[in-house]
């Protein structure tokens, strides 16, 4: 159902809107981009290219599952792009050991910055559709996240709220209030990290596949093989069999020409109507050797004396490693965020 993939001469990425954008040191590891892992696993967002109005009903295992659209249609995996935000936000809080809740204000202008949607009146008009549509999307399920199961009918956000507008109407302050379904997965720490090149995927099938591969290979984790039916299941997709198939087929094509699919590689069997995602495991080593963060001794005595007793060349190993797996973000300075992340990482696990 309109999750249309043509493949033609552009790019199968959206264009950095913001390739300039400050990338702050608390950035890189405590505010980066984190999705929940209950709706990773589940199909709870749309992935249709028009408004979808069906009911949607999904089982697999002991996991049952109903989403109902209101009269602004079902929540989109674009939508997710608020969730994405706002969990993160609280994650990087809790990182700094600062007390969270389930609402989280912010600009709205930092949230379509740090999903690369644009700023102009259109961009803002989008963001407002999408918090209809994820406070007016019902969901019923048994699925548990933070070892609570919850049976009743509820919204991912129980309500969104413009605290200030512009002159011209454009939404400045916003306040969110998250499910405590969604909240429970954050205080069990049932969330991963995203690469940012999640938000310059153009179609909302491709951000579906990602967000799959995501929770079942891990990073650098290892192949993992799903059967035609099993990930049509797990996408969502109302498309016919054939069509699904032939979407597929698209996306690895593009893929193994470009290589745009994030940290994982998409290839389909065509024979065994399989569909693979293998992690790009030199992905951080092909990286543009120019791109790549470079470490200097003073960067790495600076990280020694905010994280003694820490192996020095392990923790830059790690940090390279968050590094690629955020995006590949040139930084404004590698020797800072390296000192930031060996600050929070001693912070969060000190040597005793």
């Amino acid at each position: 159902m309109g999750e249309n993939t043509n493949q033609d001469d552009r790019s199968p990425l959206l264009p950095d809107r913001y390739p300039q954008q400050d990338f702050f040191v608390c950035d890189i590891f405590d505010a980066a981009p984190k999705g929940d892992m209950a709706s990773m696993e589940h199909p709870i967002f749309s992935v249709a290219t028009k408004p979808d109005f069906n009911k949607r009903a999904y089982e697999h295992g002991d996991a049952i599952l109903r989403v109902t659209p209101s009269g602004n249609g079902l929540a989109t995996v674009h939508d997710r792009d608020v969730l994405i935000y706002c969990i993160s936000q609280i994650m990087g809080a809790l990182n700094q050991g600062k007390k969270v809740s389930q609402v989280v204000r912010f600009k709205a202008y930092d949230l379509l910055v740090a999903t690369n949607r644009g700023t102009d009146g259109r961009g803002y008009e989008q963001l407002k559709a999408a918090f209809k549509r994820l406070q007016g999307t019902q969901i019923e399920t048994n699925i548990t996240t933070g070892g609570e199961t919850q049976w009743d009918v509820f919204s991912l956000v129980d309500r969104a709220s413009i605290i200030r507008e512009s002159f011209d109407g454009r939404m400045i302050d916003v306040e969110v209030k998250l499910s405590d379904w969604v909240f429970n997965a954050i205080k069990a720490n049932e969330v991963l990290t995203l690469n940012r090149r999640y938000f310059r995927l153009r179609k909302p099938l491709e951000r579906r596949l990602y967000e799959i591969a995501r929770k079942h290979c891990g990073w650098p984790g290892k192949p993992v093989t799903f059967g035609l039916d099993t990930i049509q299941k797990k996408c969502g997709s109302q498309s016919t069999a054939k069509e699904f198939k032939r979407l597929l087929k698209t996306i690895a094509a593009q893929d193994a020409q470009h290589s745009h699919f994030p940290d994982y590689a998409l290839t389909f069997d065509d024979a065994k109507d399989q569909v693979t995602f293998s992690p790009r495991r030199k992905a951080l080593e092909a990286a543009n050797d120019a791109e790549r963060p470079r470490i200097t001794d003073r960067g790495r005595e600076g990280g020694r004396r905010f994280a003694p007793g820490y192996d020095i060349y392990a923790l830059e190993s790690d940090f390279m490693a968050f590094w690629h797996e955020s995006g590949c973000k040139p930084l404004k300075s590698a020797d800072a965020a390296f000192i930031g992340f060996c600050k929070q990482r001693a912070k969060r696990n000190p040597m005793r």
